[in-house]
């Protein structure tokens, strides 16, 4: 996903990375790498144990583990669903996923997209809260940006439900929301590193491209790294560092580069985005590399369609691992009904999926299975 900015500290930190360009397009390696691609398996246990998480992480067949029971529908309410911007594909997905459930419920659903600036942000929330809806959501985008417009949200009674708000799946205090819906950080991660040791038999050249300018881009990113060195065989060879509204711009030269730098000791990559793949496409191409072939990629990010798209046409991306985006636009719906209700978060929190060629389907989402038969049990629909 185009993630939005995602701490009072952290904000000043982002907005003073976004007006100075601090760190754009830097990388951080280990130095020349030798000639050749890395050879030698030296984590046996950790190759068992990865491809072990990856089978299960590829499975499509699982049953519903979320909420069974909670309060029946409540009746006419109104949602404001502010977007980070609806250019962005996690974003819209799960837009789309809130006005389905919504439907479903009863309820009516106003979009304002926030154009991906802090100034469009606060002015959409704004208009959110003069709109005097039964709830808003915080669609992408760190609610610090917003912070005086959620003060008053929360004068108003108003409650708040984050989907990619903050870094925790959960209620937060500060900021103030219900809840946040999200997959955890750290078995995106995981999973992550865990495929391109798999996926490589434990032999390995990583380029890491990251955000450097989002906090959470940022620890999600060190937190993949860290699991690619738990195999000795798998050499990260740099992080690559491309603040996301410059990945077109800036992510195909960044590729040539690399190609130059690293030849066939880079073998495979991982994003904390899909679109970083979409954008470094027609540089491989261009350097007539193979489409199925290496580097093999994989977004650690929402699994937007188009990664689906470049996936099953093994078209310089080999796995993403998705947000069920409409299943937690259904579930954005029954937090906001149990807090109408006056009861607790479900704290339900998605597992983590990995999707490839081989268990995609030809789907261009990630929709587990159950989800909606539940939820309307729940609400009596």
């Amino acid at each position: 996903m185009r993630t939005a900015l995602t701490a009072a500290t952290v904000l000043a930190a982002v907005l003073l990375a976004g007006l100075t360009g601090c760190e754009r397009g830097s990388s951080v390696g280990t130095g020349p790498p030798p000639p050749g691609r890395p050879t030698g398996n030296g984590c046996p246990g950790v190759l068992a144990s990865a491809e072990e998480d990856v089978r299960r992480a590829e499975r499509t067949d699982t049953e519903w583990d979320g909420p069974a029971d909670g309060p029946r529908a409540a009746p006419r309410k109104t949602l404001v669903y502010v977007a980070q911007t609806m250019t962005n594909p996690g974003v819209a997905g799960i837009a789309k996923g809130v006005r389905e459930a919504a439907g479903v419920i009863g309820w009516d659903v106003r979009v304002i997209d926030g154009q991906g600036t802090p100034a469009g942000l606060q002015g959409a929330f704004g208009q959110a809260v003069a709109l005097h809806p039964s709830g808003i959501v915080v669609g992408g985008f760190d609610p610090l940006l917003t912070s005086q417009q959620i003060a008053h949200a929360r004068a108003d009674h108003i409650p708040v439900v984050g989907w990619h708000a903050v870094a925790s799946p959960g209620p937060s205090r500060s900021p103030a929301l219900f809840t946040n819906i999200t997959t955890r950080v750290e078995d995106v991660a995981r999973i992550s590193a865990d495929w391109v040791v798999a996926q490589s038999g434990g032999s390995a050249g990583v380029v890491l491209f990251t955000d450097a300018s989002i906090p959470f881009a940022r620890h999600k990113s060190d937190l993949i790294a860290k699991g690619l060195a738990a195999c000795s065989g798998v050499r990260l060879l740099t992080e690559e560092n491309i603040p996301l509204p410059d990945t077109s711009r800036r992510t195909p030269e960044a590729v040539g580069a690399l190609l130059a730098r690293f030849r066939t000791a880079w073998t495979h990559s991982v994003a904390i985005n899909d679109v970083y793949f979409a954008d470094a496409a027609p540089a491989l191409r261009a350097a007539r590399h193979k489409g199925a072939g290496a580097p093999y990629n994989i977004g650690a990010g929402d699994g937007d369609p188009s990664a689906f798209q470049r996936i099953d046409s093994r078209q310089f991306q080999a796995a993403t691992v998705p947000e069920p985006l409409q299943q937690q636009g259904w579930q954005i719906v029954d937090e906001f009904n149990r807090a109408f209700a006056g009861e607790p978060a479900s704290g339900y929190v998605a597992p983590v999926h990995l999707t490839t060629a081989v268990n995609s389907g030809w789907a261009t989402t990630w929709d587990p299975p159950g989800y909606r038969a539940a939820y309307r049990r729940i609400w009596g629909r």
